[in-house]
């Protein structure tokens, strides 16, 4: 190597899918290790020695980024610490078209080549890049025919009514890859299903389980750590109620298949908690239709504990009801010195209208909606664009609070609520739409106005 020949620091980075073998003496990571070794020994002439830091990711999937090596190696090459990046072979840096562009702009960003050693090409050139794209597409590829292969075997044998792992339900155990019953867990499930039939409110045995002595299931961690035992909230109530694992079946996706492990519930039982699931669901929708005016139900978020606000009322003296928009981790009690807390919901509501009246009447808004319009349609005008934008006051006033809610629906995608000041997230795909909306609403009730006059005009008459 002559003096003039600039050094290249050169970092081995190795990966393997799985933990299996990785105890053995020499493993797949030590094999390609030394393969990229001897590499850069034969390259030692062009000024090419390597870095002693191991960047060894034993157990991670190439499909995505997640992986505590592949990180560390990224933030030395952003520190500069690294010229050249060699791997045994494309997949094992990534099998993600996508991932591996970002890697290879983070790579160009701060001038790192990147080299496999059983592909030969180098990323400075186009052909090297060309070469890259092509393999990678292959080992994308590949990655995504395994999925489907395991997807397709997960789904055969559910439909045989196998086992086929994942979180262990209560109410049974796992004894040579099967579901066996746990007999105090099991007899917990039956009191769940038998206490439903009397209450028929998972709120209300939410309280009384725990005195009936009732837990959620305990688990150990593969660290050793126990989690569960804790009384049952109303969310884990309705899996419970709703998972046909306790009818001696097997659920995958939208079907369902006799299992080959034994039943905790009788299907009489199962039966009788469904319909009155379904009656309840029933009510309590047209309960809340009835009832709600919340028109920013679902859209608002605590900027502060990032939940969502809720709807909430209280009724002072002489009957007059106060609506507010509530942070639910403050009503919860689980963040009682959240600053957000309560918001009017009237005030909330001009305030985001108001917003919105702005965002209408901007020119780059009113050019967008239309080049999207004019796509579909050559004789739209910007005018009419902006004419039916603009329309949003006089309209809004007419519609009911569902309709409200919808064309919020339509266009915001949230709303963050800080304690000082509010941030509206507009759906850039919903300003069309929107535009289409509130020009049907227009012609909708310039339609009534045309008729009352005509009503109005034959009385006379």
């Amino acid at each position: 190597m002559s003096a003039t020949t600039p050094k290249k620091r050169c970092a081995i980075y190795t990966r393997k899918s799985t933990e299996e073998g990785l105890d053995m003496e020499f493993n797949s990571l030590d094999a390609q290790r030394e393969a990229c070794e001897s590499y850069i020994a034969s390259q030692k002439h062009e000024g090419w020695f390597q870095l002693p830091d191991e960047y060894d990711d034993g157990g991670f999937t190439g499909g995505n980024m997640d992986r505590p090596a592949l990180k560390r190696l990224m933030d030395d090459i952003k520190s500069g610490l690294i010229d050249t990046v060699v791997v045994y072979k494309v997949d094992r840096l990534s099998r993600s078209l996508a991932d591996f562009a970002k890697l290879i702009d983070l790579f160009d960003e701060h001038k790192v080549s990147f080299v496999s050693v059983t592909q030969q090409f180098n990323t400075t050139t186009s052909m090297g890049r060309l070469t890259l794209n092509i393999l990678l597409s292959f080992a994308q590829f590949e990655r995504e025919v395994i999925g489907e292969r395991i997807r397709d075997k997960l789904a055969a044998s559910k439909r045989k009514g196998m086992w086929m792992g994942g979180v262990t339900p209560m109410g049974y155990v796992v004894k040579n890859r099967e579901l066996v019953i746990e007999p105090d867990e099991a007899e917990g499930i039956r009191k769940i299903f038998d206490l439903f039939l009397m209450t028929k409110s998972p709120t209300e045995m939410a309280k009384m389980l725990p005195r009936m002595g009732v837990l959620s299931k305990k688990r150990t961690t593969k660290n050793g750590r126990v989690i569960g035992g804790k009384a049952l909230d109303k969310g884990g109530l309705y899996k419970i109620l709703q998972n046909p694992i306790y009818i001696g079946k097997i659920k995958h996706k939208d079907k369902i298949y006799e299992g080959r492990h034994p039943a905790i519930i009788d299907m009489d039982t199962w039966n009788k908690v469904r319909a009155i699931m379904k009656e309840n669901t029933i009510n309590r929708g047209a309960i809340t239709r009835k009832k709600t005016k919340a028109i920013l139900m679902g859209l608002l978020k605590c900027g502060e504990c990032g939940c969502s606000l809720v709807p909430s009322h209280t009724r002072k003296k002489g009957g007059r009801l106060y609506r507010y928009y509530t942070c639910e981790h403050y009503r919860k009690g689980i963040k009682p010195d959240c600053k957000v807390r309560n918001v009017s919901a009237s005030e909330m509501e001009a305030l985001i209208l108001t917003q919105l009246q702005a965002v209408f009447a901007s020119p780059e808004m009113i050019v967008e909606t239309w080049r999207e319009a004019y796509k579909e349609d050559e004789s739209v005008t910007e005018t009419e664009v902006r004419d039916a934008l603009g329309n949003i006051v006089p309209i809004w006033k007419e519609l009911f609070p569902a309709e409200q809610q919808r064309i919020l629906e339509l266009m915001i995608e949230k709303v963050i609520v800080n304690y000082e000041y509010v941030d509206v997230r507009i759906r850039a795909d919903g300003m069309l739409s929107l535009a289409r909306e509130l020009d049907e609403q227009e012609k909708r009730l310039q339609g009534i106005s045309t008729k009352q006059l005509e009503e109005q005009a034959w009385m006379h008459a």
